[in-house]
């Protein structure tokens, strides 16, 4: 009944956002992907932004300052934001939309296979030409950038973070427990054991939104082969029987019998789990820079803060990628509709984009671009800064998250089987048949 109940409100969310979006999608015209200078005059209308965000985060609180002083100069000019904040809600909408050939002119997304398909299908416009042809192109970061990128290089959404994910860790706890921080990802469940017999949650896990018990699973087959792995198992040219496939499967394996995270992490919210670490009840918690506000300033108790520090994802024996190498996301990408770009939409973005770095580093928060740094809170801790300038020394590489690489039904069932394996529930030989059939079956026809 539950369910049903859910999928009835959000089919009406869709159905209400449709009905809003029809105006702009029926009588706009299309451009060609790589048509990015629309001759024509500036005319000042409503453009709308599909998104998935906080409402009061960094990215919407800049580009509403900056979208207000645009339309100061172009009078009639207007962005509405319309917005979804819960994930697979949005993803749903967004999907119904573009199935609807109703999204309008900018909307979020990842580099995901069905964002691939929209931009075969010609919905999306090619970014990099468009910020190359805005003489834009060369401020943005690189991990910035290749955080959007398809497998083929090609750039068609357009970043407005920096962020790089790290372990957050408890010194005194370490010590406490006799340990050291882990030099590879094997000493992980030795690690956990020793912190578990000294009294102490090892790991505070965010295992409701599910993604962060996935960002585990990626990283031994990050760091033995890079991003190729992922590349080729999505798409069912390699498998998790491989010898690659079945470390990562092991390595999850050791972590839940080892007592990694905490009794009942599968339900557990973010905030629970931060609160866990903040409160020193755990001693390690991987998250993003974009939590330094709650883990580096003062809104953190003073004992508390003296005692947190930081490592980055540990290597393993012969791997190919580098300590400096790791996941450094830039958020969900915004894409540009090809239908209803016009050169006011044009002209808009290439206003937000040169204004943006200083409204968003205003907001406390890394900018997607370099050169523009960040405004330090006044009440920010020396570790503050000491993480958000990992971003400057960001490598080659980066790891490209699995829930935005796996097509949605691969992706959906491998968080469910991963809760099981973790927990105990499920063996990594079942485990592995079960994965390896899902997306034998599922992830060739999502390439197509």
């Amino acid at each position: 009944m539950k369910k049903t109940k859910i999928k009835a409100a959000v089919a009406t969310l869709v159905a209400t956002a449709m009905l809003a979006l029809s105006a702009c999608g029926s009588g706009a015209s299309a451009v060609k992907p790589d048509d990015v200078n629309p001759k024509g005059e500036v005319k000042a209308r409503e453009i709308s932004w599909l998104l998935s965000r906080p409402a009061d985060g960094g990215v919407i609180q800049a580009v509403k300052q900056i979208s207000g002083e645009y339309a100061k100069k172009h009078p009639g000019f207007s962005l509405k934001f319309i917005t979804t904040p819960d994930r697979p809600a949005y993803v749903q909408k967004l999907e119904t939309l573009a199935a609807a050939n109703k999204l309008p002119e900018l909307f979020d997304i990842d580099a995901t296979p069905f964002a691939q398909k929209l931009a075969k299908r010609g919905t999306m416009l090619n970014v990099e030409a468009m910020l190359k042809d805005m003489g834009l192109y060369k401020d943005f970061r690189q991990s910035a950038l290749d955080y959007q990128r398809f497998d083929d290089g090609s750039l068609y959404m357009v970043p407005f973070e920096s962020q790089v994910e790290v372990f957050f860790y408890n010194k005194a706890l370490f010590s406490k427990a006799g340990v050291e921080v882990p030099k590879t990802l094997d000493d992980f469940p030795a690690l956990c054991t020793a912190l578990k017999q000294s009294g102490t949650t090892p790991i505070a896990m965010n295992g409701k939104d599910m993604w962060p018990l996935e960002r585990f699973m990626s990283y031994y087959p990050f760091r033995q082969t890079g991003n190729d792995y992922i590349k080729k198992l999505k798409r069912g040219q390699a498998k998790l029987s491989d010898e690659t496939g079945r470390k990562a499967v092991q390595w999850m394996a050791d972590l839940g019998s080892s007592g990694c995270f905490q009794e009942g992490f599968s339900s557990t919210e973010y905030a629970d789990a931060q609160a866990l670490f903040t409160s020193g009840k755990a001693a390690i918690y991987g998250t993003g820079s974009w939590d330094l506000s709650a883990l580096a300033t003062d809104k953190l108790n003073a004992q508390m803060r003296k005692q947190i520090d930081y490592f980055k994802l540990p290597v393993t024996k012969d791997a190919v990628t580098q300590e400096d190498e790791y996941v450094a996301p830039s958020g969900i990408g915004m894409a540009v509709n090809t239908k209803g770009y016009d050169p006011v939409v044009r002209d808009f973005l290439k206003f937000l984009l040169q204004q943006y770095p200083k409204a968003y580093g205003a907001t406390g928060q890394v900018t997607p671009t370099t050169g523009n740094g960040m405004a330090v809170p006044s009440n920010a801790t020396p570790l503050y800064q000491q993480v958000a300038k990992e971003s400057d020394n960001v490598g080659k590489v980066t790891n490209m998250p699995w829930d935005t690489q796996l097509d949605s039904t691969s992706n959906t069932r491998l968080q469910q089987e991963l809760v099981l394996l973790v927990q105990g529930d499920e063996t990594p030989e079942s485990f592995i048949k079960t994965m390896d059939g899902v997306i034998a079956e599922n992830g060739p026809k999502a390439f197509k």
